[in-house]
């Protein structure tokens, strides 16, 4: 990929201190196997949302793809599919996401920025129905971008072929994505996102909801109590409030606070199976991977993503098999070495 996509894609916010710590957490985190234990039939699969999943990993939703490839999001859902992955398609996707759909061979999630013009947001809900995906992810965690110094000093810029295919036609298309140095604000975020618009959402949809960005218990209690389907423990990367925990210590918490009573994901920083087996250990109903399968993407298109997504399944399952758990019901905190 181009330098500029390159530091897009890896950077996060001001000193990167919490992207360094998202998978440096995971590393801290010893396993402690069990041995003699028959692992000869290796049980992966999850139930999320009322839906079958082979195991527990997923594609986490990201931006402008085609910077990454020409195929861009059609690729990664073409690769998805041969992985029997399921992909959360982003908002800001260069193509639509009846496009996405219409290669798509598995279950779609549809990721939504709720946009200041909240028709246009109420028709993007309607537009994944329509299309069949199966949830509506919705980022509640930025109502600004953090300072992303590494892009700046790549001049990050959506090149002029590219464009925010799922908002075309309106202004956010093209609109500026990055703050100026006079405001904080961004065209296609909306700060006045509350509590109060879960509830609309809620009404307006009968796609099961998933809150991504929570990070503190407080905040898990009241999802739940607002009546969405699911969490995703997330720091969107790393790339908007740099010095968070990572999202692997803000786990247990949050998985404490909820009770099993909504599904808990988490992402950012997982980098090898064994990080898959030490968050699923630690309460996460699964896993969401982003930059791995983009670099995945770089490389060899579709087959790249695949691959990576094959790489981390079969090192989940070593992981699992060497640990002595036959199954994802017999995967718990006790595999964690204290």
């Amino acid at each position: 990929m181009s330098p500029m996509a390159w530091e897009y894609i890896s950077g996060g916010a001001a000193d990167e201190i919490t992207l360094r710590w998202n998978h440096q957490a995971y590393e801290q985190i010893r396993l402690k196997p069990r041995a003699l234990v028959d692992v000869s039939r290796l049980d992966t699969r999850v139930r999320l949302l009322g839906h079958e999943l082979p195991f527990p990993i997923l594609l986490a939703p990201t931006a402008y793809q085609k910077l990454t490839h020409p195929d861009g999001e059609l690729a990664t859902a073409k690769g998805a599919g041969a992985a029997d992955a399921t992909m959360v398609v982003s908002t800001m996707s260069n193509v639509t996401l009846e496009e996405v759909a219409a290669v798509a061979t598995r279950p779609l999630w549809f990721q939504l920025y709720v946009q200041p013009d909240r028709e246009l947001t109420r028709q993007l809900v309607r537009r994944a129905e329509t299309a069949g995906y199966r949830a509506l992810v919705v980022t509640v965690d930025a109502p600004v971008l953090g300072p992303r110094y590494r892009e700046l000093r790549a001049n990050f810029a959506l090149p002029s072929a590219l464009e925010r295919a799922n908002l075309r036609g309106h202004a956010a298309a093209s609109s500026g994505f990055h703050q100026t140095e006079q405001s904080i604000f961004s065209a296609t975020l909306d700060p006045t996102l509350t509590w109060k618009d879960i509830d609309w959402f809620r009404s307006i949809t009968k796609l099961p909801i998933l809150l991504k960005g929570i990070q503190n218990s407080a905040d898990a209690d009241r999802a739940v109590a607002a009546g969405v389907a699911g969490i995703i423990v997330s720091n969107h990367g790393a790339r908007d409030l740099d010095t968070a925990p990572a999202t692997i210590d803000e786990l247990p918490e949050v998985v404490a606070k909820v009770r099993g009573r909504v599904p808990v994901l988490i992402d950012g920083g997982i980098r090898r199976g064994t990080d898959v087996l030490k968050a699923v250990a630690l309460g996460a109903s699964a896993v969401l991977i982003g930059r791995p399968y983009l670099f995945g993407l770089a490389v060899d298109g579709a087959q790249g993503v695949t691959r990576v997504v094959n790489i981390l399944r079969r090192e989940f399952e070593i992981a699992m098999a060497l640990c002595g758990r036959a199954s994802i019901a017999d995967i718990d905190a006790s595999l964690i070495w204290r």
